[in-house]
Protein backbone atom coordinates (compact mmCIF):
# COMPACT_ATOMS: atom_id res chain seq x y z
CA UNK A 1 0.00 0.00 0.00
CA UNK A 2 1.40 3.38 -1.02
CA UNK A 3 1.70 6.14 1.58
CA UNK A 4 -1.30 8.47 1.68
CA UNK A 5 -0.80 12.16 0.90
CA UNK A 6 -3.81 14.22 1.95
CA UNK A 7 -4.31 17.52 0.11
CA UNK A 8 -6.52 19.81 2.19
CA UNK A 9 -6.54 22.87 -0.07
CA UNK A 10 -6.12 23.69 -3.75
CA UNK A 11 -2.72 22.71 -5.12
CA UNK A 12 -1.15 23.30 -8.52
CA UNK A 13 -1.71 20.39 -10.96
CA UNK A 14 2.05 20.15 -11.52
CA UNK A 15 2.54 19.58 -7.79
CA UNK A 16 -0.07 16.83 -7.70
CA UNK A 17 1.66 15.20 -10.64
CA UNK A 18 4.92 15.03 -8.64
CA UNK A 19 3.13 12.96 -6.00
CA UNK A 20 0.68 10.91 -8.05
CA UNK A 21 3.16 8.29 -9.28
CA UNK A 22 4.43 7.17 -5.87
CA UNK A 23 1.63 7.96 -3.42
CA UNK A 24 -2.07 7.58 -2.84
CA UNK A 25 -3.20 11.20 -3.27
CA UNK A 26 -6.47 12.06 -1.55
CA UNK A 27 -8.39 15.31 -1.20
CA UNK A 28 -10.42 16.83 1.63
CA UNK A 29 -11.85 20.25 2.42
CA UNK A 30 -9.49 21.40 5.15
CA UNK A 31 -12.02 23.90 6.48
CA UNK A 32 -14.50 21.06 7.18
CA UNK A 33 -13.08 20.07 10.56
CA UNK A 34 -14.87 16.71 11.03
CA UNK A 35 -13.99 15.64 7.48
CA UNK A 36 -10.36 16.71 7.98
CA UNK A 37 -9.93 14.79 11.25
CA UNK A 38 -11.48 11.70 9.70
CA UNK A 39 -9.26 11.84 6.62
CA UNK A 40 -6.13 12.39 8.71
CA UNK A 41 -6.56 8.97 10.32
CA UNK A 42 -4.94 7.32 7.27
CA UNK A 43 -2.64 10.13 6.17
CA UNK A 44 1.14 9.85 6.03
CA UNK A 45 1.40 13.46 4.89
CA UNK A 46 -0.93 16.45 4.69
CA UNK A 47 -0.52 19.52 2.50
CA UNK A 48 -2.27 22.77 3.44
CA UNK A 49 -2.24 26.44 2.56
CA UNK A 50 -3.47 29.05 5.04
CA UNK A 51 -7.09 28.07 5.72
CA UNK A 52 -6.56 24.62 7.26
CA UNK A 53 -5.62 24.42 10.95
CA UNK A 54 -3.14 21.65 11.78
CA UNK A 55 -3.06 21.84 15.56
CA UNK A 56 -2.41 19.30 18.32
CA UNK A 57 -5.87 17.80 17.88
CA UNK A 58 -5.32 17.27 14.15
CA UNK A 59 -1.88 15.77 14.72
CA UNK A 60 -3.29 13.40 17.37
CA UNK A 61 -5.92 12.28 14.85
CA UNK A 62 -3.18 11.17 12.44
CA UNK A 63 -1.21 8.25 13.95
CA UNK A 64 0.65 7.61 10.67
CA UNK A 65 1.53 11.24 10.01
CA UNK A 66 5.15 11.88 9.06
CA UNK A 67 5.06 15.32 7.47
CA UNK A 68 2.93 18.46 7.44
CA UNK A 69 3.55 20.70 4.44
CA UNK A 70 2.44 24.31 4.15
CA UNK A 71 2.35 25.46 0.52
CA UNK A 72 3.52 28.95 1.39
CA UNK A 73 5.88 30.84 3.67
CA UNK A 74 4.08 31.36 7.00
CA UNK A 75 3.25 28.65 9.51
CA UNK A 76 0.65 30.45 11.61
CA UNK A 77 -1.87 27.64 11.01
CA UNK A 78 0.48 24.78 11.95
CA UNK A 79 1.24 23.98 15.59
CA UNK A 80 4.92 23.23 15.11
CA UNK A 81 5.73 22.27 18.76
CA UNK A 82 2.98 19.62 18.74
CA UNK A 83 4.31 18.23 15.47
CA UNK A 84 7.88 18.19 16.76
CA UNK A 85 6.86 16.36 19.93
CA UNK A 86 5.33 13.65 17.75
CA UNK A 87 8.35 13.48 15.44
CA UNK A 88 6.32 14.90 12.56
CA UNK A 89 8.32 16.96 10.10
CA UNK A 90 6.96 20.39 9.19
CA UNK A 91 7.99 21.88 5.86
CA UNK A 92 7.06 25.02 3.98
CA UNK A 93 8.11 26.82 0.81
CA UNK A 94 10.23 29.68 2.17
CA UNK A 95 11.29 31.14 -1.17
CA UNK A 96 8.20 30.44 -3.27
CA UNK A 97 6.59 33.87 -2.97
CA UNK A 98 9.51 36.18 -2.32
CA UNK A 99 9.44 37.73 -5.79
CA UNK A 100 5.65 38.12 -5.70
CA UNK A 101 5.77 39.68 -2.23
CA UNK A 102 8.50 42.14 -3.24
CA UNK A 103 6.58 43.10 -6.38
CA UNK A 104 3.39 43.60 -4.34
CA UNK A 105 5.22 46.04 -2.07
CA UNK A 106 6.50 47.94 -5.12
CA UNK A 107 2.98 47.99 -6.58
CA UNK A 108 1.49 49.36 -3.37
CA UNK A 109 4.18 52.01 -3.06
CA UNK A 110 3.60 53.21 -6.63
CA UNK A 111 -0.17 53.14 -6.20
CA UNK A 112 0.07 55.25 -3.04
CA UNK A 113 2.53 57.69 -4.64
CA UNK A 114 0.23 58.29 -7.62
CA UNK A 115 -3.19 57.91 -5.93
CA UNK A 116 -3.98 55.19 -8.43
CA UNK A 117 -6.75 53.35 -6.58
CA UNK A 118 -8.79 56.41 -5.58
CA UNK A 119 -8.40 58.01 -9.01
CA UNK A 120 -9.58 54.81 -10.67
CA UNK A 121 -12.61 54.56 -8.37
CA UNK A 122 -13.52 58.22 -9.00
CA UNK A 123 -13.28 57.90 -12.76
CA UNK A 124 -15.44 54.78 -12.74
CA UNK A 125 -17.97 56.74 -10.68
CA UNK A 126 -18.14 59.36 -13.42
CA UNK A 127 -15.67 61.95 -12.04
CA UNK A 128 -12.84 63.47 -14.11
CA UNK A 129 -10.73 65.27 -11.51
CA UNK A 130 -7.11 65.21 -12.56
CA UNK A 131 -5.84 67.85 -10.14
CA UNK A 132 -7.38 66.14 -7.12
CA UNK A 133 -5.21 63.10 -7.61
CA UNK A 134 -1.83 64.71 -8.24
CA UNK A 135 0.88 62.43 -6.92
CA UNK A 136 4.63 62.48 -6.28
CA UNK A 137 7.63 61.02 -8.09
CA UNK A 138 9.97 58.44 -6.59
CA UNK A 139 13.11 59.77 -8.27
CA UNK A 140 15.39 61.50 -5.82
CA UNK A 141 13.34 60.42 -2.80
CA UNK A 142 14.62 58.49 0.21
CA UNK A 143 13.11 55.04 0.64
CA UNK A 144 13.47 53.36 4.02
CA UNK A 145 13.47 49.56 4.01
CA UNK A 146 12.68 48.02 7.40
CA UNK A 147 14.17 44.54 7.21
CA UNK A 148 16.78 43.42 4.66
CA UNK A 149 15.87 39.77 4.46
CA UNK A 150 15.28 38.02 1.16
CA UNK A 151 12.13 39.98 0.32
CA UNK A 152 13.54 43.26 1.62
CA UNK A 153 16.58 42.84 -0.62
CA UNK A 154 14.44 42.09 -3.68
CA UNK A 155 12.31 45.15 -2.92
CA UNK A 156 15.39 47.35 -2.50
CA UNK A 157 16.89 46.14 -5.78
CA UNK A 158 13.69 46.92 -7.65
CA UNK A 159 12.97 50.28 -6.07
CA UNK A 160 16.58 51.41 -6.64
CA UNK A 161 15.84 51.42 -10.38
CA UNK A 162 13.59 54.46 -9.83
CA UNK A 163 16.57 56.60 -8.87
CA UNK A 164 15.88 56.53 -5.16
CA UNK A 165 18.23 56.81 -2.18
CA UNK A 166 18.02 53.68 -0.03
CA UNK A 167 18.39 53.47 3.73
CA UNK A 168 17.55 50.44 5.84
CA UNK A 169 17.05 49.31 9.40
CA UNK A 170 18.07 45.73 10.16
CA UNK A 171 20.12 44.93 13.28
CA UNK A 172 21.01 41.49 11.97
CA UNK A 173 22.77 42.44 8.73
CA UNK A 174 26.39 43.52 8.41
CA UNK A 175 27.10 47.04 7.08
CA UNK A 176 29.37 45.57 4.37
CA UNK A 177 26.51 43.45 3.02
CA UNK A 178 24.19 46.48 2.99
CA UNK A 179 26.85 48.51 1.18
CA UNK A 180 27.07 45.82 -1.51
CA UNK A 181 23.36 46.33 -2.07
CA UNK A 182 23.74 50.10 -2.30
CA UNK A 183 21.90 50.59 0.98
CA UNK A 184 22.99 52.69 3.98
CA UNK A 185 22.23 51.10 7.34
CA UNK A 186 20.68 53.39 9.95
CA UNK A 187 18.83 53.08 13.23
CA UNK A 188 15.05 52.83 13.21
CA UNK A 189 14.56 56.36 14.55
CA UNK A 190 16.85 57.84 11.88
CA UNK A 191 15.00 55.92 9.18
CA UNK A 192 11.65 57.22 10.39
CA UNK A 193 12.90 60.82 10.39
CA UNK A 194 14.58 60.69 6.96
CA UNK A 195 12.45 58.50 4.72
CA UNK A 196 9.93 59.82 2.20
CA UNK A 197 8.66 56.24 1.75
CA UNK A 198 8.86 53.35 4.21
CA UNK A 199 8.34 49.70 3.32
CA UNK A 200 8.17 46.99 6.00
CA UNK A 201 9.79 43.59 5.35
CA UNK A 202 10.11 41.84 8.73
CA UNK A 203 8.88 38.50 10.07
CA UNK A 204 6.23 38.55 12.77
CA UNK A 205 7.85 37.85 16.13
CA UNK A 206 7.19 39.04 19.71
CA UNK A 207 9.92 41.65 19.13
CA UNK A 208 8.49 43.02 15.87
CA UNK A 209 4.76 43.15 16.69
CA UNK A 210 3.80 46.82 17.04
CA UNK A 211 7.24 47.95 15.86
CA UNK A 212 5.67 50.97 14.16
CA UNK A 213 3.18 52.43 16.64
CA UNK A 214 2.02 55.79 17.95
CA UNK A 215 5.44 56.76 19.30
CA UNK A 216 7.23 55.93 16.05
CA UNK A 217 4.62 57.61 13.85
CA UNK A 218 5.00 60.80 15.89
CA UNK A 219 8.57 61.30 14.62
CA UNK A 220 8.19 60.36 10.95
CA UNK A 221 9.07 62.84 8.21
CA UNK A 222 5.91 64.82 7.39
CA UNK A 223 4.26 63.51 4.21
CA UNK A 224 5.79 60.04 4.44
CA UNK A 225 4.02 57.16 2.72
CA UNK A 226 4.13 53.75 4.42
CA UNK A 227 3.74 50.27 2.91
CA UNK A 228 3.23 47.03 4.82
CA UNK A 229 3.06 43.89 2.70
CA UNK A 230 4.91 41.72 5.23
CA UNK A 231 2.85 40.69 8.26
CA UNK A 232 -0.18 42.17 9.99
CA UNK A 233 0.45 43.74 13.38
CA UNK A 234 3.91 45.10 12.60
CA UNK A 235 2.27 48.50 12.11
CA UNK A 236 -0.40 49.56 14.60
CA UNK A 237 -3.42 50.09 12.32
CA UNK A 238 -5.23 52.56 14.61
CA UNK A 239 -2.07 54.59 15.17
CA UNK A 240 -1.45 54.68 11.42
CA UNK A 241 -5.05 55.80 10.80
CA UNK A 242 -4.64 58.58 13.35
CA UNK A 243 -1.40 59.73 11.73
CA UNK A 244 -3.09 59.83 8.32
CA UNK A 245 -6.06 61.74 9.73
CA UNK A 246 -3.66 64.30 11.24
CA UNK A 247 -1.79 64.67 7.96
CA UNK A 248 1.57 63.49 9.27
CA UNK A 249 1.40 60.45 6.98
CA UNK A 250 0.38 61.24 3.38
CA UNK A 251 -0.80 57.74 2.54
CA UNK A 252 -0.34 54.02 3.07
CA UNK A 253 -0.39 50.76 1.16
CA UNK A 254 -1.58 47.86 3.29
CA UNK A 255 -1.79 44.18 2.28
CA UNK A 256 -1.76 42.53 5.71
CA UNK A 257 -3.74 42.99 8.92
CA UNK A 258 -3.50 42.10 12.59
CA UNK A 259 -6.55 39.86 12.26
CA UNK A 260 -7.43 38.19 8.99
CA UNK A 261 -9.76 37.93 7.15
CA UNK A 262 -10.21 41.67 7.67
CA UNK A 263 -13.22 43.50 6.25
CA UNK A 264 -13.28 46.41 8.69
CA UNK A 265 -10.31 48.59 9.59
CA UNK A 266 -9.95 52.27 10.52
CA UNK A 267 -7.63 52.52 7.50
CA UNK A 268 -10.43 51.75 5.06
CA UNK A 269 -11.97 55.19 5.63
CA UNK A 270 -9.20 57.02 3.75
CA UNK A 271 -8.96 57.56 -0.01
CA UNK A 272 -5.17 57.81 0.28
CA UNK A 273 -4.90 54.26 1.65
CA UNK A 274 -4.56 51.45 -0.88
CA UNK A 275 -5.80 48.29 0.84
CA UNK A 276 -5.60 44.78 -0.60
CA UNK A 277 -6.65 41.43 0.93
CA UNK A 278 -3.24 39.82 1.57
CA UNK A 279 -2.27 39.38 -2.07
CA UNK A 280 1.49 39.18 -1.54
CA UNK A 281 1.68 35.55 -2.63
CA UNK A 282 -1.33 35.66 -4.94
CA UNK A 283 0.31 35.18 -8.30
CA UNK A 284 0.08 32.11 -10.49
CA UNK A 285 3.85 31.81 -10.39
CA UNK A 286 4.07 31.91 -6.59
CA UNK A 287 1.27 29.39 -6.17
CA UNK A 288 2.92 27.00 -8.61
CA UNK A 289 6.33 27.43 -6.96
CA UNK A 290 4.89 26.80 -3.49
CA UNK A 291 3.00 23.71 -4.57
CA UNK A 292 5.95 22.21 -6.40
CA UNK A 293 8.36 22.98 -3.55
CA UNK A 294 6.28 21.29 -0.85
CA UNK A 295 5.37 18.37 -3.12
CA UNK A 296 9.09 17.67 -3.61
CA UNK A 297 9.69 18.04 0.14
CA UNK A 298 6.85 15.62 0.95
CA UNK A 299 8.27 13.12 -1.50
CA UNK A 300 11.72 13.35 0.08
CA UNK A 301 10.28 13.04 3.60
CA UNK A 302 8.18 9.97 2.80
CA UNK A 303 11.17 8.36 1.12
CA UNK A 304 13.16 8.84 4.32
CA UNK A 305 15.54 11.39 2.83
CA UNK A 306 16.73 14.66 4.30
CA UNK A 307 14.49 17.66 3.60
CA UNK A 308 16.29 21.03 3.43
CA UNK A 309 13.07 23.03 3.95
CA UNK A 310 12.07 21.26 7.18
CA UNK A 311 11.51 23.99 9.75
CA UNK A 312 11.76 21.76 12.83
CA UNK A 313 14.93 19.85 11.96
CA UNK A 314 18.04 20.99 13.81
CA UNK A 315 20.38 20.71 10.82
CA UNK A 316 18.15 22.31 8.23
CA UNK A 317 19.49 24.00 5.13
CA UNK A 318 20.94 23.00 1.80
CA UNK A 319 22.98 19.78 1.84
CA UNK A 320 25.86 19.68 -0.63
CA UNK A 321 25.45 17.14 -3.42
CA UNK A 322 28.67 15.39 -2.37
CA UNK A 323 27.34 15.00 1.18
CA UNK A 324 23.93 13.55 0.25
CA UNK A 325 25.14 9.94 -0.40
CA UNK A 326 26.63 9.88 3.11
CA UNK A 327 23.24 10.54 4.75
CA UNK A 328 21.93 6.97 4.36
CA UNK A 329 25.40 5.66 5.22
CA UNK A 330 25.50 7.57 8.52
CA UNK A 331 22.00 6.40 9.42
CA UNK A 332 22.82 2.76 8.66
CA UNK A 333 26.04 2.99 10.63
CA UNK A 334 23.96 4.24 13.55
CA UNK A 335 21.72 1.18 13.30
CA UNK A 336 24.72 -1.15 13.01
CA UNK A 337 26.39 0.50 16.02
CA UNK A 338 23.36 -0.05 18.25
CA UNK A 339 23.17 -3.69 17.15
CA UNK A 340 26.86 -4.37 17.82
CA UNK A 341 26.78 -2.44 21.12
CA UNK A 342 23.67 -4.31 22.25
CA UNK A 343 22.06 -1.15 23.58
CA UNK A 344 22.28 2.60 23.89
CA UNK A 345 25.66 4.22 24.39
CA UNK A 346 26.36 6.81 27.07
CA UNK A 347 28.11 9.06 24.56
CA UNK A 348 28.74 8.89 20.83
CA UNK A 349 31.14 10.60 18.46
CA UNK A 350 30.47 10.77 14.74
CA UNK A 351 33.82 11.05 12.96
CA UNK A 352 33.86 12.23 9.34
CA UNK A 353 37.11 12.06 7.38
CA UNK A 354 38.21 12.99 3.90
CA UNK A 355 37.83 15.91 1.52
CA UNK A 356 34.10 15.77 2.19
CA UNK A 357 34.68 17.84 5.33
CA UNK A 358 35.28 20.86 3.12
CA UNK A 359 31.47 20.90 3.01
CA UNK A 360 29.11 21.35 5.96
CA UNK A 361 28.68 17.77 7.23
CA UNK A 362 26.76 18.55 10.43
CA UNK A 363 23.70 16.81 8.99
CA UNK A 364 25.59 13.48 9.20
CA UNK A 365 25.48 13.70 12.99
CA UNK A 366 21.72 14.06 12.77
CA UNK A 367 21.42 11.10 10.38
CA UNK A 368 23.59 8.95 12.65
CA UNK A 369 21.48 9.89 15.68
CA UNK A 370 18.35 8.85 13.80
CA UNK A 371 19.93 5.47 13.11
CA UNK A 372 21.12 4.99 16.69
CA UNK A 373 17.55 4.98 18.04
CA UNK A 374 15.59 3.44 15.16
CA UNK A 375 15.57 -0.06 16.65
CA UNK A 376 15.42 0.72 20.37
CA UNK A 377 12.35 2.92 20.79
CA UNK A 378 8.75 2.13 20.00
CA UNK A 379 7.95 5.47 18.42
CA UNK A 380 8.85 6.47 14.89
CA UNK A 381 12.34 7.98 14.79
CA UNK A 382 12.77 10.90 12.39
CA UNK A 383 15.18 13.71 11.68
CA UNK A 384 12.84 15.80 13.80
CA UNK A 385 12.74 13.89 17.08
CA UNK A 386 16.10 12.06 17.00
CA UNK A 387 17.94 14.82 18.92
CA UNK A 388 15.13 14.91 21.50
CA UNK A 389 15.32 11.13 21.98
CA UNK A 390 19.07 11.42 22.57
CA UNK A 391 18.62 14.28 25.04
CA UNK A 392 15.88 12.45 26.95
CA UNK A 393 18.19 9.47 27.40
CA UNK A 394 21.22 11.56 28.29
CA UNK A 395 23.16 10.51 25.20
CA UNK A 396 25.64 13.11 24.04
CA UNK A 397 26.36 13.00 20.29
CA UNK A 398 29.39 14.92 19.04
CA UNK A 399 30.82 15.53 15.57
CA UNK A 400 34.53 15.40 14.72
CA UNK A 401 35.94 16.12 11.26
CA UNK A 402 39.36 15.47 9.75
CA UNK A 403 40.45 16.28 6.22
CA UNK A 404 42.89 13.38 5.94
CA UNK A 405 41.82 9.76 5.67
CA UNK A 406 43.39 6.39 4.91
CA UNK A 407 42.37 3.92 2.17
CA UNK A 408 39.04 5.61 1.40
CA UNK A 409 38.19 9.02 -0.11
CA UNK A 410 35.54 9.48 2.59
CA UNK A 411 35.00 7.64 5.84
CA UNK A 412 32.34 7.90 8.53
CA UNK A 413 32.93 6.30 11.93
CA UNK A 414 30.55 6.06 14.84
CA UNK A 415 32.40 5.51 18.09
CA UNK A 416 30.67 5.25 21.42
CA UNK A 417 31.29 4.57 25.08
CA UNK A 418 28.88 2.14 26.72
CA UNK A 419 27.68 2.37 30.32
CA UNK A 420 29.83 -0.67 31.24
CA UNK A 421 32.99 1.08 30.05
CA UNK A 422 33.36 -0.71 26.72
CA UNK A 423 34.04 1.23 23.52
CA UNK A 424 32.38 0.16 20.26
CA UNK A 425 32.89 1.48 16.75
CA UNK A 426 31.62 0.92 13.21
CA UNK A 427 32.92 2.59 10.06
CA UNK A 428 31.74 2.86 6.49
CA UNK A 429 32.26 4.58 3.18
CA UNK A 430 30.46 5.35 -0.06
CA UNK A 431 32.05 3.85 -3.15
CA UNK A 432 31.10 5.43 -6.46
CA UNK A 433 30.68 2.77 -9.16
CA UNK A 434 29.41 4.36 -12.32
CA UNK A 435 25.98 5.85 -11.75
CA UNK A 436 25.44 3.99 -8.47
CA UNK A 437 26.63 4.76 -4.98
CA UNK A 438 27.52 1.65 -2.99
CA UNK A 439 27.42 1.87 0.82
CA UNK A 440 29.99 -0.34 2.55
CA UNK A 441 30.97 -1.29 6.07
CA UNK A 442 34.74 -1.06 6.44
CA UNK A 443 35.23 -1.73 10.15
CA UNK A 444 33.21 -3.25 12.96
CA UNK A 445 34.53 -2.92 16.50
CA UNK A 446 38.15 -2.98 15.42
CA UNK A 447 37.81 -5.71 12.77
CA UNK A 448 38.50 -4.73 9.16
CA UNK A 449 35.61 -5.76 6.92
CA UNK A 450 34.34 -4.92 3.46
CA UNK A 451 30.69 -5.80 3.03
CA UNK A 452 27.66 -3.96 1.75
CA UNK A 453 25.80 -1.82 4.29
CA UNK A 454 22.45 -3.13 3.18
CA UNK A 455 19.90 -5.80 3.98
CA UNK A 456 19.97 -7.70 7.27
CA UNK A 457 23.42 -8.17 8.77
CA UNK A 458 24.40 -10.73 11.40
CA UNK A 459 27.46 -10.23 13.57
CA UNK A 460 28.89 -13.30 15.36
CA UNK A 461 32.02 -13.06 17.51
CA UNK A 462 33.83 -16.25 18.50
CA UNK A 463 37.23 -17.92 18.93
CA UNK A 464 38.74 -18.87 15.55
CA UNK A 465 38.68 -22.59 14.75
CA UNK A 466 37.91 -24.88 11.78
CA UNK A 467 34.31 -25.72 10.83
CA UNK A 468 32.56 -22.63 12.18
CA UNK A 469 31.55 -21.26 8.78
CA UNK A 470 30.06 -24.61 7.79
CA UNK A 471 28.17 -24.92 11.06
CA UNK A 472 26.55 -21.51 10.68
CA UNK A 473 25.75 -22.07 7.01
CA UNK A 474 24.11 -25.42 7.74
CA UNK A 475 22.05 -24.05 10.61
CA UNK A 476 20.75 -21.13 8.59
CA UNK A 477 20.11 -23.33 5.56
CA UNK A 478 18.02 -25.72 7.60
CA UNK A 479 16.01 -22.74 8.82
CA UNK A 480 15.40 -21.60 5.25
CA UNK A 481 17.60 -18.48 5.63
CA UNK A 482 19.59 -17.65 2.52
CA UNK A 483 23.04 -16.11 2.92
CA UNK A 484 23.71 -13.34 0.40
CA UNK A 485 27.22 -12.45 1.55
CA UNK A 486 29.68 -13.50 4.25
CA UNK A 487 33.01 -12.27 5.53
CA UNK A 488 35.25 -13.53 8.30
CA UNK A 489 37.75 -11.17 9.93
CA UNK A 490 40.30 -12.14 12.55
CA UNK A 491 43.23 -10.49 14.17
CA UNK A 492 45.32 -13.68 14.25
CA UNK A 493 44.91 -17.43 13.68
CA UNK A 494 43.06 -18.97 16.61
CA UNK A 495 42.24 -15.57 18.01
CA UNK A 496 39.05 -13.57 18.36
CA UNK A 497 37.08 -13.55 15.11
CA UNK A 498 34.11 -11.66 13.70
CA UNK A 499 31.79 -13.25 11.16
CA UNK A 500 29.55 -10.83 9.27
CA UNK A 501 26.73 -12.22 7.14
CA UNK A 502 24.11 -10.61 4.95
CA UNK A 503 20.90 -12.66 4.93
CA UNK A 504 17.69 -12.33 2.96
CA UNK A 505 15.27 -12.34 5.87
CA UNK A 506 15.17 -11.48 9.53
CA UNK A 507 16.08 -14.06 12.15
CA UNK A 508 14.01 -14.49 15.25
CA UNK A 509 15.70 -14.13 18.61
CA UNK A 510 15.56 -17.90 19.12
CA UNK A 511 17.36 -18.68 15.85
CA UNK A 512 20.00 -16.03 16.48
CA UNK A 513 20.66 -17.49 19.92
CA UNK A 514 20.83 -20.99 18.45
CA UNK A 515 23.38 -19.87 15.85
CA UNK A 516 25.50 -18.24 18.54
CA UNK A 517 25.35 -21.28 20.81
CA UNK A 518 26.30 -23.65 17.97
CA UNK A 519 29.70 -21.98 17.59
CA UNK A 520 30.24 -20.84 21.15
CA UNK A 521 29.94 -17.19 20.15
CA UNK A 522 30.81 -14.62 22.78
CA UNK A 523 28.48 -12.08 21.15
CA UNK A 524 25.76 -12.17 18.51
CA UNK A 525 23.60 -9.43 17.07
CA UNK A 526 21.58 -8.48 14.00
CA UNK A 527 21.19 -5.10 12.29
CA UNK A 528 18.38 -4.35 9.87
CA UNK A 529 19.91 -2.00 7.31
CA UNK A 530 17.12 -2.31 4.76
CA UNK A 531 15.86 0.96 3.32
CA UNK A 532 12.77 2.13 5.16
Amino acid sequence: MNPVVLIAEELAPAAIEVLAHDFDVRHVDGTDRPALLSALAEADAVIVRSATQIDAEAISAAPRLKVVARAGVGLDNVEVPAATARGVMVVNAPTSNIVSAAEQAVALLLAVARNTASASAALKAGEWKRSKYTGVELQGKTVGVVGLGRIGVLFAQRIAAFGTRLIAYDPYIQPARAAQLGVRLVGLEELLREADFISIHLPKTPETVGLIGEKELAIVKPGVRIVNAARGGLVDEQALADAIAEGRVAGAGVDVYAKEPCTASPLFAFDNVVATPHLGASTHEAQDKAGLAVAKSVKLALQGEFVPDAVNVQAGGVVAEDVRPLLPLAEKLGRAFTAVAGGIAASVTVEVRGEIVNHDVSVLKLAATKGLFSSVVEEQVTYVNAPHLAAERGVEVALVTQAETVDHPNLVTIRGALPDGRTVSVSGTVAHTGARDVLKLTEVDGFDVEIGAEGILLFLRYADRPGVVGTVGTLLGEAGINIAAMQVARREAGGETLMTLTVDQALGAELLTSAADSIGATAASAADLRDE
